[in-house]
């Protein structure tokens, strides 16, 4: 049910995110989960106080190494990714018109979000590494690049694009971690696969989180919401590791090599893109909102129109049929 909207200058935020607050504090618990029901990576990974333990790892890198090389590529790349977290919590920090108050409700979700989230690099960091096929110190140096040379994604300091960036990534992250799951299951790594299966799980609540907030905002201001939602979609969601790359080159190209093994192997496409973007118009009930100005209706005249100009696009798009040989891999 639509709220009357809120009284708000153009262009502000603040009093938007002030009513947002409480929701955000009163639904942490929904999205978030206490640290001592939380899995941990130890959870999975070989107990090295075990006399098993040499054992263990002999066992999983004979696992490891029936993966293809593009599911390695891909998850080499998932992996960096989650590895630059530092970057993904200052950018949340500095986002405009919220209370940053140490106990507020966006500084609370920021934090306990970024310690959800900082077990994902955790465990695949580690798997990447006792599973023998990983040149760990390229690896490393293509995080240390990621994390310094930062991500431009087209969002600014406004919280309405942020959350509307962070609504779309989460649900990306949980497709690619889902994807990986399926492949290293079916290629026999079965440890693998669970571990990705409780990330995707992880990264799918967070995105119900995003979402709700976005939701809320869309109550009390429906035209700026729409306007910032055609915006990113216009701009194009681009994701976190645009910027990838690798010992000696350029910023992206990495990241463009990574994405053709991802979109070899089904582990996020296209088509996949669409279908995150027919689910957030579905979410947000976008046909539905009223109280729009006329900017407003003209932006969501766009996103109602765009999933299927995308799916025509898509349909046309070839795949890329040329591997590529990464330094992170042996």
């Amino acid at each position: 049910m639509q709220e009357k909207p809120l009284n708000i200058p153009e262009g502000s935020r603040k009093e938007v995110m002030t009513y947002l607050e409480p929701f955000m504090l009163n639904e942490m618990s929904e999205y978030l989960k206490p640290v001592e029901d939380m899995w941990q990576p130890a959870d999975f990974l070989p107990d090295s106080s075990r006399d098993t333990f040499f054992q263990e790892v002999k066992e999983l890198q004979e696992s490891a190494r029936e993966l293809p090389y593009d599911l390695v590529a891909v998850l080499v790349g998932d992996t960096v990714t989650e590895e630059a977290l530092p970057t993904y919590e200052s950018w949340l920090t500095m986002v405009e018109d919220v209370d940053r108050n140490e106990q507020g409700g966006w500084m609370r979700w920021v934090r306990a979000w970024t310690a959800e989230e900082n077990r994902h690099g955790d465990l695949l960091n580690k798997y990447l590494y006792l599973s023998g096929r990983i040149n760990m110190r390229q690896f490393e140096i293509s995080t240390q690049y990621l994390i310094k040379d930062g991500f431009d994604i087209g969002t600014g300091a406004d919280p309405y694009r942020n959350f509307i960036y962070t609504s779309f990534q989460e649900l990306a992250t949980n497709v690619s971690h889902r994807r990986v799951a399926a492949l290293s299951k079916n290629n026999g790594d079965r440890l693998l696969a669970k571990m990705c299966g409780v990330i995707a799980a992880d990264e799918a609540r967070h995105a119900k989180a995003y979402m709700s907030f976005i939701t809320h905002a869309f109550r009390v201001d429906p035209s700026e919401v729409m306007i910032a939602f055609e915006d990113m979609m216009r701009k194009k969601i681009v994701m976190p590791a645009h910027l990838l790359r690798e010992a000696g080159e350029p910023q992206g190209q990495a990241f463009s090599h990574f994405s053709d093994a991802a979109q070899r192997l089904g582990v996020y496409t296209a088509v996949d893109y669409v279908q995150i973007l027919k689910e957030l118009n579905a979410d947000w009930q976008i046909d539905q909102i009223g109280n729009l100005n006329e900017k407003g209706e003209k932006a969501r005249d766009y996103l109602m129109s765009l999933p299927d100009r995308l799916l025509r696009l898509a349909d046309r798009m070839k795949l890329p049929e040329l591997p590529y040989k990464f330094k992170w891999i042996y």
